[in-house]
């Protein structure tokens, strides 16, 4: 257990870090499995902005990769110009 007042306090911010961090990476992880799952292009089209903009949200902060965020952006793409 830790003793110092500064790491105990690291131990806190981190605890909240990674409640954050899953929650939000759950979130874009559900976001991406709907947009895979519309068949409709116009609806596909419109939640594709939304999608990418979670991804980079990601990105931004560290949680993902840029290369990841720049693979799921290209592929997901793809994917609703192929609709």
């Amino acid at each position: 257990m830790a003793q110092h007042k500064s790491s105990k306090k690291r131990i806190r911010q981190d605890a909240k870090k990674r409640v954050a961090n899953r929650f939000y990476k759950k979130t874009t992880r559900t976001a991406i499995r709907t947009l895979r799952e519309l068949e409709d292009k116009a609806d596909a089209e419109k939640f594709l902005p939304k999608v990418i903009s979670m991804i980079d949200r990601l990105a931004k902060r560290n949680t993902w990769h840029n290369k990841k965020a720049a693979n799921l952006k290209g592929r997901l793409t793809k994917f609703v110009n192929g609709l």
